[in-house]
């Protein structure tokens, strides 16, 4: 059974009397009643005048006035309406604040205990991931280990493929870890591409992963390659280039005479002793027509840091090759314009710090100077470049000027 409803309360003209109402149903009431107010006085005799004396003369101020006090209670419950209105919105609207804020505060809480549930989580799979990986590492060193002693026991009867193809791996590996990614090997390359554009028959000695024919294929140089390392090799035919596995000498010895107009060699001839660098150099200018271009990249002796200490992180590096030897080499072998080209500098951060004469007062700049003069001289005897390259052209002999000339005709 419902309750009975409730009875409106019950208002009184009094209730807007002295201290007024904040009820908005009880203005709503007077404005819609229309109810007058009373006519009181507290004067005594003289107040009791007054009242009768504004009764009598009430009906003839409320006629001629009932126009413009009609608008006005029209206007008053009309904005009664309105603020009633606004205070429910008002109510809403701070309930639904009042109760997003309750949420905001329980999701504040479940992201943090959740996130800490996954952190703790992950970092005990990651451990798990990290032990199983050091594990997985040091089977896979003991099986090389094993694998490494074998092929020593078995070596001492002679070469195995089996031997070879671990060596050709290591080297990869090295290649990997320590010359940089092919990426960073094109970016190096990328200055030679002026001095071989419009080459049609370029040969790449020891190309390696392929990285300067790739590039030279790009640029609609036409290239091929050689490489003893049948890995390295498998690589270059994934990359569709063309190369032949072979011995560098034999290949090139077999080529025919002036048949190529450039070869090229990168990081490959500080794996030679001193007399087949010169054979290598003597056979590509056989194997170059006049004009044919030769071009040489190893590292820099001149450094110390890479003479000393970077040149030998490759065990199958024999000797660092000296500029001057290099060009002594070329010059002898007939080819002509030979130039050096110091490559690859050392990070500025790798550098001896300089003193900054700025800083000093007026009479320790002299001698700032000159310690900024040894430290220029120490910083290049230490961090020159890491790599120089040896570029000569071969001669053009008279029978073939004669005949560029009559081309030109």
């Amino acid at each position: 059974m419902s309750p009975p409803p409730e009875e409106p309360p019950q208002r009184k003209i009094d209730d807007f009397v002295g201290e007024p109402t904040r009820d908005l149903s009880d203005w709503r009431w007077l404005w819609t009643e229309d109810k007058p107010f009373p006519i009181r006085s507290h004067r005594g005799p003289i107040g009791w005048l007054l009242v009768q004396s504004k009764r009598l003369l009430r009906p003839f101020v409320k006629v001629p006035a009932n126009d413009l006090w009609e608008r006005q209670r029209v206007f008053n419950l009309i904005l009664l309406e309105n603020l009633q209105h606004l205070r429910e919105v008002s109510d809403g609207s701070r309930k639904d604040i009042e109760h997003h804020a309750d949420r905001l505060a329980i999701l504040e809480t479940l992201p943090r205990e959740d996130l800490a549930v996954v952190l703790r989580h992950n970092d005990s799979l990651f451990a798990r991931v990290d032990q199983k990986l050091d594990r997985y590492r040091g089977e896979s060193r003991r099986l090389w280990g094993h694998l490494g002693a074998a092929l020593a026991e078995l070596e001492s009867a002679g070469p195995i493929p089996l031997a070879r193809a671990r060596e050709e791996h290591a080297y990869l590996e090295l290649e990997h870890l320590h010359r940089g990614t092919e990426e960073e090997i094109s970016d190096r390359l990328a200055p030679y591409l002026s001095h071989l554009e419009g080459r049609e028959r370029v040969l790449d000695l020891g190309c390696g992963r392929g990285e300067a024919l790739a590039l030279m294929r790009d640029r609609g140089i036409g290239a091929r390659g050689v490489d003893s390392n049948e890995q390295m090799i498998g690589i270059c035919v994934e990359k569709g280039l063309d190369v032949t596995q072979g011995d560098l000498f034999e290949h090139l010895a077999a080529v025919e005479p002036a048949s190529l107009d450039g070869v090229v060699s990168f990081h490959v001839i500080e794996h030679l002793p001193p007399a087949e660098l010169d054979r290598l150099i003597r056979l590509a200018w056989r194997g170059l027509q006049p004009g044919g271009i030769l071009i040489f990249e190893t590292p820099n002796p001149l450094s110390l840091v890479v003479a000393a200490r970077n040149f030998w992180i490759d065990p199958t590096h024999r000797r660092p090759v000296h500029p001057e030897t290099l060009e002594l080499l070329f010059r002898l072998a007939g080819f002509e314009g030979v130039e050096r080209f110091d490559l690859r500098p050392f990070p500025e951060k790798d550098h001896l710090p300089a003193v900054d004469v700025n800083r000093l007062p007026n009479e320790l700049h002299p001698i700032a100077d000159q310690i900024n003069e040894l430290r220029d001289q120490l910083d290049d005897l230490l961090y020159g470049a890491q790599d120089y390259a040896m570029i000569g052209v071969k001669p053009m002999t008279p029978e073939s000027t004669r005949d560029q000339g009559a081309e030109g005709d």
